[in-house]
């Protein structure tokens, strides 16, 4: 399993710093939350290492755009899901409020 950081990563609180490590490269980063970074830092390092694995390179800077264009095919894919699933509840909204006022219309004219 590929780890993003080998030591007990680095945290200095007043800054919000942390140390991570992705293939096999350390960084210091700031952010407001130390969890959240590592599990990015994580994350990168095992789409370079499934990378890796799978085209046998091992020039880093070739890695890191090949796991950015698969990352970026995720964040899209998921995207156009996304976009797609809320346009599918805005039109289902639309119907059920139109459903709802022919029946509240229906009603005020009975009663």
């Amino acid at each position: 399993m590929a780890s993003a950081t080998k030591q007990q990563p680095i945290r200095d609180i007043a800054n919000s710093s942390v140390r991570v490590e992705i293939f096999d490269q350390a960084y210091n980063l700031r952010g407001s939350d130390a969890e959240y970074i590592l599990k990015l830092a994580e994350y990168v390092d095992g789409k370079m290492r499934a990378v890796s694995e799978q085209t046998h390179t091992v020039d880093s800077a070739r890695l890191a755009v090949l796991a950015a264009l698969n990352i970026a095919d995720e964040y899209h894919l998921l995207k156009r899901n996304y976009d797609t699933g809320a346009l599918d509840y805005i039109r289902r909204a639309h119907q059920l409020s139109e459903a709802l006022d022919e029946v509240l219309h229906e009603k005020a004219k009975a009663g």
